[in-house]
């Protein structure tokens, strides 16, 4: 199993590189990759930069990560999937989709729930967070060329939406981590505020 972080976004909402906003002693982007690093369940974690991705490999520790560029990073996050999709070992059976601006999954919940995949693979599964729908998203082999073949933002889900046959769950009683794409979002990761979105 291969983690895929996504962190190719430009910020544009943000006005800055999201991916080095500090988070506790490292930054955002350096808190996912390091969780999916110690993710035992994980032999493989492939980070996709894309904007400021010079900036952020001078910045941010990416550990054993293998590190790809995504050159056409502005046509959306399909555009990612094709570049990580790309680097990720031959004999995996399946990645896990994880979001570089979204600090809050551990390696707990990445192994709860690449163990629940192996013991009952499914073409997609995703966390369930108190009934809200989240990251890591796992999808098998037999999806990769289909998930290059897509186009635009929110691609994967477009997937998850289009067959409902192939996807199960596995329920995480916590609540669901924020994703961060505005300042207000960002500070709430440390005051615990609903921001509406």
């Amino acid at each position: 199993m291969a983690g895929l972080v996504l962190a190719a976004g430009a910020s544009t909402r943000l006005g800055q590189p999201k991916q080095l906003l500090p988070f506790g002693d490292t930054t955002m982007l350096g808190r996912v990759v390091s969780e999916a690093c110690a993710a035992t369940a994980l032999d493989q974690v492939v980070v996709v930069l894309g904007g400021g991705a010079a900036e952020v490999r001078r910045q941010v520790s990416l550990g054993t990560a293998t590190v790809v560029e995504n050159e056409a990073f502005t046509e959306g996050c399909a555009s990612s999937y094709r570049t990580g999709l790309g680097a990720v070992n031959e004999r995996a059976e399946a990645v896990a989709v994880l979001l570089g601006d979204q600090p809050g999954v551990d390696r707990a919940v990445i192994d709860f729930t690449v163990e629940a995949w192996r013991r009952a693979p499914s073409p997609i599964m995703l966390v369930s967070y108190r009934g809200r729908l989240g990251h890591p998203l796992i999808f098998a082999r037999s999806l990769f060329e289909p998930l290059a073949a897509l186009r635009g933002d929110k691609a994967a889900w477009k997937l998850v939406d289009a067959h409902p046959d192939w996807t199960r769950s596995i329920a995480v009683d916590r609540p669901s981590p924020r994703d961060v794409n505005t300042w207000e979002e960002y500070q709430a990761l440390f005051t615990g505020a609903t921001v509406d979105t």
